[in-house]
């Protein structure tokens, strides 16, 4: 791939980039850990790679304004007919349709290829650690979802067994359960080097929490 197509990729990217959760520091970070683990594997066709982590959020602009649509979907549609419009073949432009359009949790649309592959744990790498709950925190935060939920009798619900969108079931539908589901040996290591500080934060935000609705029943004993 050559400067003047990388810069052509960059900049329809850059032009779609809107959420500041997947903005194009994002897209970058993920395009480096998807190099960092291509170094590790044999026979990665790097024009695939590249243009798939480009192109990978291109999408999020339309589930944003309609949450029932799915980005990868919609973002591998719309990279395949950016591609075609500037001149790639119809093969390369549906390889990476296919990469972009797998690179989320889905059990019934794995990828298959190598390129998918990394592309996918490249992007989950930047929902490991610390990293991953900086962002979760700043995504929930634009959707104006609270960091936790309180059950009916007052305590407050650690995210498990809980449908109500919060931090803390987000925490535990997905963030504690990601480490497992990485494709390639090199992103499973990476992400289980970050996995103990995603899991202290997340420990010590659910004690502070609970220390604090302690003074719920000191109040309660005032008023009655």
């Amino acid at each position: 791939m050559n400067k003047d197509t990388y810069s052509l990729l960059e900049n329809y990217m850059i032009s779609c980039a809107e959420d500041s959760a997947h903005d194009k520091e994002h897209i970058y970070r993920v395009m480096y850990n998807a190099m960092r683990i291509a170094k590790t594997e044999e026979n990665v066709d790097f024009d695939i790679l590249i243009t798939a982590c480009l192109l990978h959020d291109v999408g999020r602009k339309e589930q944003f304004a309609d949450p029932t649509l799915c980005h990868a979907m919609v973002g591998g549609d719309k990279a395949y007919a950016f591609l075609v419009e500037h001149g790639f073949g119809m093969s390369f432009a549906e390889t990476v349709r296919k990469c972009i359009q797998t690179h989320r949790f889905r059990q019934n649309n794995q990828p298959e290829s190598l390129e998918a592959k990394i592309l996918f744990d490249a992007d989950k790498l930047d929902v490991s650690g610390a990293l991953g709950i900086a962002r979760t925190l700043l995504y929930q935060g634009n959707m104006s979802e609270p960091l936790y939920a309180v059950w009916p009798d007052g305590s407050i619900s650690n995210g498990e067994n809980d449908d109500r969108p919060s931090f803390f079931q987000e925490y535990k539908y997905k963030l504690e359960k990601m480490y497992e589901k990485f494709f390639t040996a090199e992103g499973k290591r990476l992400a289980c080097g970050r996995q103990r500080a995603a899991a202290a934060f997340y420990n010590d935000l659910y004690r502070e929490v609970q220390e604090s609705y302690e003074g719920k029943d000191l109040l309660g004993d005032l008023l009655a």
